[in-house]
């Protein structure tokens, strides 16, 4: 016999596999929105999911520790995933050899506007210290980024707030902006979407091309060793070492 819905909404409720659950099927529904539009940028499935999970945690009035019992899974897999994207950048190590100075200037010159702007602007609209170090790592993914502010005494959780908006907006608005600027290249469209826009944008960019994807994983991953190692050494320099 078929179990009723109430009774699998029941046994769901009660267990973790409700926020993982609820994850998948969310994102599910936002991916095929997403396809049915033919990719456009303005549907991106993560900006999707992020509203329907909201909208759905408050109308429920499930507490959001609750939801991430079950969610953190997804979670956990931010660090694989963005470990496997070493496999097709392999593929692409001839081109990498051959361009490796420009990359490290885009890294460098990318890394720090970046970490200046978001401060900068946080400060001139008079943040605190503790929303300062929160702000700055907002274009490094997820783990790394949260790693960070909670090391140098930030919120963690406004961070990771940061983080994905940055990434979706960055998603929704590299096509328009790399189109402005008449950059075609796609190992170079590929590299500003990961240093700007993070796993997100990486994804956005896997779905353009291997080699987008590939250059993109690129700059996600020295983005965060570079941030990791420049940040701090701000904080230390502008003599925030109380935080």
């Amino acid at each position: 016999m078929t179990p009723k819905l109430t009774d699998i909404w029941v046994y769901l409720s009660a267990s973790p596999l409700l926020g993982l659950t609820i994850t998948l099927v969310t994102y599910q529904g936002a991916y095929w929105i997403y396809k049915r539009a033919n990719f456009h940028p303005l549907l991106n499935p993560v900006a999707l999911s992020v509203a329907a999970l909201v909208a759905l945690l408050k109308v429920t009035d499930t507490p959001y520790q609750t939801y991430f019992d079950g969610a953190q899974f997804v979670h956990f897999l931010l660090g694989p995933a963005t470990v496997a994207l070493a496999i097709p950048l392999y593929a692409q190590l001839d081109k990498l050899k051959a361009a490796w100075l420009p990359l490290a200037g885009a890294l460098a010159a990318g890394s720090a506007v970046a970490i200046a702007s978001a401060v900068g602007v946080a400060w001139l609209l008079g943040a605190d210290r503790t929303t300062l170090v929160s702000i700055a790592p907002k274009s490094v993914t997820t783990p790394i980024a949260m790693g960070i502010t909670e090391k140098l005494g930030g919120l963690p959780s406004l961070t990771a707030v940061l983080v994905v908006s940055t990434g979706i907006l960055g998603a929704v608005m590299a096509k328009y902006v790399l189109d402005a600027l008449r950059i075609k290249d796609l190992s170079v469209r590929g590299f500003a979407v990961g240093l700007a826009a993070h796993g997100i944008g990486t994804a956005r960019a896997f779905q353009v091309s291997e080699e987008a994807g590939a250059f993109a994983g690129l700059a996600m991953g020295l983005n965060g060793l570079a941030t990791s190692v420049l940040f701090p050494a701000l904080v230390w320099l502008a003599g925030w070492r109380s935080l």
